[in-house]
C-alpha cells in the first residue's frame, strides 16, 4: 500500500492510456493491410481508475490525424494530448503532448516529439529518423537528468508510441489464432524494446452507455515494478470493424484498476 501512497492516480491512469500503445500487437512485416483510418480523424477517451465501488473520472485525452507537409514531402502528423481534469489538477496536474510525423502509406517513424508535464517532473524527448544511414539521433531531457545527445541503431520495424497507435490499426489482427503471439519493437524513454501481445479472439464488449460492439481481444505483457503486479495484466478490446479503433483498455494495478474507455470520435474512415 505505501507503494500505491508514493504514486499519483492521475499519473498511473496517463502511463495506463499511453502505455498500452506501447505494449500493443505489431506484425513484423511492417506492412500495412486494412485501410483504417484517413487525415482528420479525432479519437477521445475517459481515464478511470477503478477500486471496488469507487469510479474516478480523473483525465482526457485525444489523439489526432492529420497530413502536412514535411520535410517537402506529405506526410502524416499523429498527435496524442492527455490531460487531468481541472478539478484535480491542485492534486496532480498532468499535461501531456506527443507528436510523430510518419510516411505514407508504410507509416515509418520520421520524427517524435514528447513533451509531457506531470505534476513537478518534466520531460522534453525527440528522436529523428534516418533511413538511409539507418540511424536514429535522439535529444532527451527530463527534470531529473541534464540533456542527453545520443545516436541509436535504426533496426527494421521500429516504431514510437504514436506510430504504434495507427500502424497496430492498419493489420488484419482477425488472421490471428487464440493465444498467438504478437511481437513488436518500440523505441522508449531512448532505448529499444521487444514486447508481444497474446490474441484472445472475438468478444462482444458492453459499454458504460449499454452500447455493444463486435471486438477483437489481446492481453499485454507487462513488467513487474511499483505500478504492475507483472505478468500479462493490459487487456485491449479493438472494434472488429474496419475502423480498428481501441475500445477500451484495462490494466490491472496494485490496487484497484485503471481504464481508458472510448467515448467518441470524429471522421472516421468507415462509418
Amino acid at each position: 500500500m505505501e507503494k500505491w501512497k508514493n504514486k499519483s492516480l492521475i499519473k498511473l491512469l496517463f502511463i495506463i492510456i499511453f502505455g498500452f500503445v506501447v505494449y500493443s500487437p505489431v506484425n513484423a512485416q511492417c506492412k500495412p493491410v486494412v485501410d483504417a483510418f484517413k487525415a482528420g480523424e479525432e479519437l477521445y477517451y475517459d481515464a478511470v481508475y477503478n477500486w471496488g465501488f469507487i469510479w474516478v473520472n480523473a483525465g482526457k485525452v485525444r489523439f489526432k490525424v492529420e497530413k502536412e507537409l514535411f520535410e517537402g514531402k506529405t506526410v502524416y502528423h499523429f498527435s496524442g494530448t492527455g490531460k487531468s481534469i481541472e478539478k484535480y489538477d491542485w492534486i496532480y496536474t498532468v499535461r501531456d503532448y506527443y507528436h510523430s510525423w510518419a510516411t505514407i502509406p508504410d507509416l515509418k517513424p520520421l520524427k517524435y516529439i514528447r513533451n509531457t508535464s506531470e505534476g513537478k517532473q518534466k520531460t522534453y524527448n525527440v528522436y529523428r529518423f534516418d533511413y538511409q544511414k539507418n540511424k536514429i539521433y535522439s535529444n532527451t531531457w527530463n527534470s531529473q537528468k541534464a540533456q542527453k545527445l545520443d545516436t541509436l541503431k535504426l533496426p527494421a520495424c521500429l516504431f514510437d508510441i504514436m506510430t504504434a497507435v495507427y500502424y497496430v490499426r492498419t493489420l488484419d489482427l482477425s488472421k490471428y489464432k487464440i493465444n498467438e503471439k504478437i511481437p513488436i519493437s518500440m523505441i522508449i524513454d531512448n532505448e529499444i524494446y521487444n514486447l508481444y501481445g497474446r490474441y484472445l479472439g472475438k468478444e462482444m464488449l458492453e459499454t458504460h452507455d449499454n452500447k455493444q460492439f463486435e471486438t477483437l481481444k489481446f492481453s499485454i505483457l507487462l513488467v513487474e515494478g511499483t505500478i504492475f503486479k507483472g505478468g500479462e495484466d493490459l487487456l485491449v478490446w479493438v472494434s472488429a470493424d474496419k475502423n480498428r479503433v481501441p475500445l477500451l483498455v484495462e490494466a490491472k494495478i496494485l490496487v484497484g484498476t485503471v481504464k481508458a474507455v472510448f467515448t467518441g470520435a470524429k471522421n472516421l474512415k468507415l462509418n
